[in-house]
């Protein structure tokens, strides 16, 4: 991982101070766990890698669980354990963490990802992801880490962003992506982004 998401990172963990670290820790071992894998790293696919991601990108999506604008069944019974007030330490926690290396399943799919990843689809009118998420896919403040994540959450997230069941995206940025994506791109992309 690149110096300057790690200094962000121990940036943002300082800012949450060291009770809120203890407790975020303690939910994270407790509530997080059983499905985001120790320390985030989800080893089951359907379930995202929080580790690595970026603390402002987590405390917008978990606020977004606890007010309703982003909802999923298998969050609802966890999200009954968590305040708004765990929030910016969990978020801090799990972006300190160290992301586990990812691996492809299928690289000559995973080479075709690569291509819409760094170059878009000019023909559809969908941009390179390297734009926001960075090379490498570590993302910024504003677009997650996406270097890693499991392939089968990765294209489940893109495909409700192209189905609009998914809205809780900043402007409307990744469903005005996603709609232009064919399934066979989705596949390509969650394949190369799995391998980063």
């Amino acid at each position: 991982m690149p110096a300057w998401p790690a200094a962000c990172a121990a940036g943002v963990v300082w800012l949450a101070g060291p009770a809120w670290a203890a407790d975020a820790k303690e939910i994270a071992a407790t509530v997080c766990q059983a499905c985001h894998g120790e320390g985030g790293n989800s080893v089951v696919p359907m379930f995202p890698r929080l580790a690595g991601l970026q603390a402002e990108y987590l405390a917008k999506q978990l606020n977004d669980f606890l007010d309703g604008k982003r909802k999923n069944d298998l969050m609802a019974p966890s999200l009954a354990s968590i305040s708004s007030g765990d929030v910016r330490g969990l978020a801090a926690y799990f972006a300190g963490q160290k992301p586990a290396k990812g691996t492809a399943g299928d690289p000559k799919l995973g080479d075709k990802g690569k291509v819409l990843y760094d170059d878009g689809n000019v023909d559809t009118g969908v941009p390179a992801c390297v734009g926001c998420h960075q090379p490498e896919g570590v993302g910024n403040e504003r677009y997650p880490r996406l270097a890693g994540q499991h392939a089968a959450y990765t294209a489940a997230q893109m495909s409700a962003f192209k189905a609009g069941t998914r809205t809780n995206d900043r402007a409307k940025v990744m469903r005005a992506v996603a709609e232009r994506l064919t399934e066979q791109e989705i596949a390509a992309l969650s394949e190369y982004l799995a391998g980063m």
